[in-house]
């Protein structure tokens, strides 16, 4: 018999949610967590591309297809929800490297890369654990999900 609970998704949630017990530790990463989620998707948009085949954002949106093919892989409804999450970031990132340009918008991901890390060991400390990604890489992955799987069951929405 197959259980919900013996899915891939829910094990690595669980195991996620072991290293964030703390409320506190919790809200920081609901907070830091997308923040480095854009950041990354930031740093990555700004890297030149090469000719004039592609366009700007093209290794975002590469890392962004594999992210998202995991996560679709994970789960169906989260996949989904990412890939909202996804397409609204890039419309953002195009908007915000236009308005800004490449090396503003390089500036601004990093400070937020930087700051954002730092709450998230603030919240570790604050936890007294270490990061999950220190287990495993694959966490830098879960983490984004497990904040959008904490927004899914606030609004009763299975995943």
């Amino acid at each position: 018999m197959n259980t919900q609970a013996e899915r891939p998704v829910d094990r690595w949630f669980s195991s996620y949610s072991g290293d964030h017990v703390n409320p506190t530790n919790q809200l920081i990463h609901v907070v830091c967590v997308p923040a480095i989620f854009w950041s990354v998707i930031a740093l990555l948009w700004c890297i030149p591309v090469p000719g004039s085949l592609f366009r700007q954002g093209l290794w975002a949106a590469l890392a962004m297809f594999i992210a998202w093919s995991y996560y679709f892989r994970l789960s169906r409804p989260l996949g989904l929800g990412m890939l909202l999450v996804f397409i609204v970031i890039s419309w953002s990132m195009r908007w915000l490297h236009g308005a800004i340009g490449g090396m503003q918008l390089t500036w601004l991901a990093l400070a937020v890369f930087v700051v954002a890390w730092i709450g998230q060991f603030i919240g570790h400390k604050i936890e007294g654990r270490k990061p999950s990604f220190f287990t495993d890489l694959t966490y830098l992955l879960i983490g984004p999900l497990w904040v959008l799987a904490k927004l899914y069951r606030k609004l009763g929405i299975a995943y």
